[in-house]
């Protein structure tokens, strides 16, 4: 098995040169903007603050729910056509997920009081779509600058951090697919298993992804 996650690992490193960065922030834009069937993060947002009768923190708990339920939902991210564009080089239930996870953290930004328009707020959901173990590891690597709470509230706009985070993003992307290709191996010995952990998989990091932007995106208003 040893052998295989390893063999599975050098194809996802392989494919490391294929995937542009600025392609990932394309995506990563659409998504937090609306494309297709999606609507745009700020919508759907609104939508569960509705549902919640306004409490902010109820609807940010709806958001993670649903954005978990979804990423865990095989076949759903097939029906994102907008997002095709990296279906070269990173399968399309990654992007499908990584896209499903991007418009949960604008959704959790914007309930907070951020402008998703900002730049800076931008660079921010793209952090906390790392994770938190990634995000500190890159603190302490001194490749990211500060925490997603600061660079969104940062007071001007690091261009040149657009594109390390877009690479570190993109990074992040092999990585899964490699994961991905790994799952697939036991999958066609087991039947259903494949899927079967992938989708807890993706619903489990979706939660944990949701649980780090609504600790670290603080509430806009109450730190202006």
């Amino acid at each position: 098995m040893g052998i295989r996650h390893s063999a599975a690992l050098s194809a996802g490193a392989k494919l490391a040169p294929q995937v542009a960065s600025g392609y990932v922030r394309t995506v990563l834009d659409h998504a937090i903007d609306g494309i297709g069937p999606l609507r745009s993060a700020a919508a759907s947002a609104e939508t569960k603050l509705v549902d919640h009768d306004g409490d902010v923190e109820r609807a940010i708990r709806g958001l993670v729910r649903l954005h978990s339920t979804l990423a865990g939902l095989q076949g759903f991210v097939t029906n994102l056509g907008g997002f095709a564009v990296l279906a070269f080089s990173v399968p399309a239930n990654v992007v499908g997920v990584t896209v499903v996870q991007c418009h949960l953290v604008a959704g959790v930004a914007h309930l907070r009081g951020y402008d998703l328009e900002d730049p800076r707020v931008r660079n921010a959901i793209l952090a906390c779509m790392l994770g938190e173990d990634a995000v500190k590891d890159l603190i302490k690597g001194h490749r990211l600058p500060s925490s997603p709470m600061a660079l969104a509230t940062s007071p001007v706009h690091d261009p040149e951090l657009d594109e390390t985070l877009s690479r570190e993003v993109t990074s992040e992307l092999v990585g899964r697919t490699a994961g991905r290709r790994a799952i697939t191996l036991v999958g066609r010995r087991v039947p259903l298993l494949g899927g079967a952990v992938g989708a807890s998989s993706d619903a489990l990091a979706t939660w944990q992804i949701g649980q780090f932007a609504a600790d670290e995106l603080r509430d806009r208003r109450l730190h202006s």
